[in-house]
């Protein structure tokens, strides 16, 4: 299965909601973040190694997918993985099986595969920087996520109202009312960072707070207010979404005194991801 759709539409959600709703409820599900390892160390973190395989290597180490039998294995960002682990993550599909680093017998992979990304694979596949042949494989059942703009302000409206009663429950806190105001500044903000980024606004909002009723200006929203201009004169021009996101990762970054690793936790990005953003 391969979920598609940008940073922050959850897909891990959506990966968790179809392993506990299937037969393998009852094994594990088994997170891995293929943007957050360097490349030399994601062939290690998904099949493991023997004893002896290179020089620290004193004792076995078992991988996610031995971790995930019986359960799901959720390869985030799938894009980022190198194009040598993409061959052995094929043979794993086609197969069922795999070797650890350094062995010699296969070993059984009894696991469900949920791969996702906000990567063009198909713009990837033509540059040869994915193989087609795992690109086919895996896409077998694909389901695009729609962006939180893309969403109405039905969903966004109904998200809020969820976010703010856990936030507000979780800091041992009254659950604020939230006027047809704030909903409105909700649904005028683009979200470029979708529903992560929505979770967390709110979070910080029923923190910092003042009172039982969730006004605009408690939303970190500054940047994104629109100013009206006068009848009969010409639209502001509009910002592209990338024009939105790039100021968004430098606003978070300013924020964390450019602590990339802090700032991609907050953005819920890998580190790699956001420094190729950066280079972008």
């Amino acid at each position: 299965m391969l979920l598609r759709g940008e940073s922050g539409t959850g897909k891990e959600l959506f990966a968790r909601a179809v392993h506990v709703n299937s037969a393998r409820r009852e094994g594990p599900f088994v997170k891995v973040d293929c943007a957050a390892l360097p490349a030399t160390l994601i062939e290690n973190e998904l099949f493991g190694h023997e004893r002896g395989a290179y020089t620290s290597a004193e004792a076995r180490s078992t991988g996610k997918f031995e971790l995930a039998a019986k359960g799901t294995i959720f390869l985030d960002e799938i894009g980022e993985l190198p194009l040598a682990v993409q061959g052995k993550l094929l043979r794993v599909l086609q197969d069922r099986e795999f070797e650890r680093i350094g062995g010699e017998k296969p070993v059984k992979a009894d696991v469900r595969v949920v791969a996702a990304t906000n990567r063009d694979l198909e713009a990837m596949v033509a540059q040869g920087t994915f193989r087609a042949d795992l690109y086919y494989r895996i896409k077998v059942v694909e389901i695009r996520l729609p962006s939180l703009r893309d969403r109405g302000p039905r969903d966004i409206s109904r998200l809020a109202r969820h976010f703010v009663t856990a936030a507000a429950r979780r800091h041992g806190r009254m659950v604020p009312s939230i006027p047809a105001a704030t909903i409105t500044a909700l649904v005028e903000y683009p979200w470029p960072g979708n529903v992560r980024e929505l979770e967390n606004c709110l979070e910080s909002a029923v923190v910092i707070m003042d009172g039982d009723v969730l006004l605009p200006e408690h939303l970190p929203l500054a940047r994104a207010k629109v100013s009206v201009a006068p009848q009969g004169a010409p639209p502001a021009r509009v910002r592209t979404l990338a024009e939105v996101e790039r100021e968004h990762i430098l606003a978070v970054l300013a924020h964390c005194d450019q602590n990339r690793s802090v700032a991609a936790k907050l953005l819920g990005i890998g580190r790699n991801t956001l420094a190729r953003k950066l280079r972008e």
